[in-house]
């Protein structure tokens, strides 16, 4: 196994500069494997919380555009994110172990309609901090039609990959579990691992990619 990192050095939303890291690793054809390393918060101004969720979410979206999926991926996040906690990776010292000397496992690669990957959380809001207007939809299932505060959506290890509920200050909804997490709307914007795209849709799905993701993930006997 060859593997090479890719530290990160450029805003965590710079989809261009993720997509040549992504081509310069893969000019070597003996690369089996790519080690995301986000930045290091004490090192820069302090940040928000999932960016470096969103860097390794454009680093794996670069993958799937180049049609590499081929290619294993390992996680070394500084702290415990999001991400770390949906896949039960470690982060620190341990994750770098685990990314040299670890088992990649396939897993489903969850991305939306805009060609983004999510690896943490996204969420289905209302513009301008106003409630959404619309309907979700979990494969066949309606999670609501009207209004809400908003939509929470994450992938899952497990079939058929995706989850979603309806989120509310006191009680959220159920979880809904499908291949995909439709809504449509007057006023949907969505947030990305934290990141909130002020752009109004009309409609915005997150759904289980065709090919899976190759996550280095300790196995059943580490866990």
């Amino acid at each position: 196994m060859s593997f090479v990192l890719i530290t990160q050095a450029w805003r965590s939303d710079d989809k261009k500069a993720a997509q040549a890291a992504v081509a310069d690793a893969l000019a070597d054809a003996e690369v089996s494997r790519i080690i995301v390393e986000p930045r290091v918060a004490d090192r820069v101004a302090p940040t928000i919380a999932d960016e470096a969720d969103a860097f390794l979410a454009q680093i794996i979206a670069a993958l799937m555009v180049a049609e590499r999926l081929d290619v294993e991926v390992a996680y070394v996040p500084a702290e415990a994110t999001t991400a770390t906690r949906r896949y039960g990776l470690p982060h620190g010292p341990a994750a770098r172990e685990l990314a040299e000397h670890g088992t990649a496992q396939a897993i489903p690669l969850i991305r939306d309609d805009a060609a983004t990957v999510v690896v943490g959380r996204a969420r289905h809001l209302g513009a301008e901090g106003a409630k959404l207007h619309g309907e979700t939809y979990v494969d066949n299932d309606r999670l609501f039609d009207g209004e809400v505060r908003s939509i929470r959506i994450e992938p899952t290890l497990d079939e058929p990959g995706v989850r979603a509920q309806v989120e509310r200050l006191l009680l959220p909804g159920r979880w809904f579990h499908g291949r995909a997490a439709q809504t449509g709307g007057t006023n949907v914007v969505v947030e990305r691992e934290g990141i909130v795209n002020p752009r109004v849709v009309k409609r915005s799905t997150f759904y289980r990619h065709h090919v899976d993701l190759l996550l280095v993930r300790p196995s059943l006997a580490q866990q």
